[in-house]
């Protein structure tokens, strides 16, 4: 299940969004300040934010540019709610980094179909070759290289190792790992992911502690220093 942050200071349109959301099948979490959003960050990384610009605390195009900023933060996607209607105010958000940008007032369908589709295009993963330090993929044959030699992983571990590289830096949590690989219809313990990920680990051999466990949240991958 898709975990996605609201910040948004006007209760009522935050309660609309949150219980179209979950609605919808996501897991749902608002704030009304940026100090709390923040503080949530820093906690769980979600799979996408819905941001408005206007807000009292500080200005929605500010926390984009740090959000855009952080190592941690950078490629979660990003989708702009505001009524500010001027051309210039959605160049502004789109340039600064923004995935999409919504005005008010919406209609609750097309808002969730916007959510839906920046999601699918967040989890797609284009690129025919990945790298992080020694390890790459080679996603059109599916095969992982140490260092230039092949590593024998199931199609699950590849899958689970094509992820995590895609969003190394990132902190992904148990159930983001659980929809992305086994998809929203399988039915089990988060554990099956640990189960995998120690599997993963040991076929990296020494390099498998750039997996890294991120206590009482997931994992994440980065480059050993």
């Amino acid at each position: 299940m898709s975990l996605v942050y609201v910040l948004e200071d006007d209760e009522n349109i935050k309660e609309i969004e949150i219980f179209a959301l979950k609605n919808s099948g996501y897991e749902v979490k608002g704030y009304t300040t940026v100090k709390d959003f923040y503080e949530a960050l820093k906690d769980t990384v979600p799979s996408l934010i819905i941001l408005d610009i206007m807000l009292p605390d500080e200005d929605g195009i500010e926390v984009l540019k740090k959000i855009r900023s952080k190592p941690d933060t950078k490629k979660i996607p990003v989708i702009m709610l505001t009524a500010r209607t001027t051309e210039m105010d959605k160049v502004k958000g789109l340039e600064s980094g923004a995935d999409d940008y919504i005005t008010k007032p919406f209609g609750v369908m097309e808002f969730v179909a916007r959510v839906k589709a920046v999601l699918r295009r967040s989890q797609q993963t284009d690129e025919m070759f990945l790298c992080l330090g020694p390890i790459s993929i080679d996603n059109d044959k599916r095969v992982a290289y140490i260092k230039d030699k092949p590593c024998n992983l199931t199609y699950k571990e590849f899958e689970l190792l094509k992820f995590m590289i895609s969003n190394a830096g990132i902190v992904l949590t148990r159930e983001n790992i659980m929809n992305r690989i086994w998809g929203t219809e399988y039915v089990g313990e988060t554990r099956t992911v640990d189960m995998h990920v120690k599997t993963l680990r040991k076929k990296l051999g020494k390099f498998g502690d750039m997996i890294k466990t991120v206590r009482n949240v997931g994992y994440k991958i980065e480059e050993e220093d």
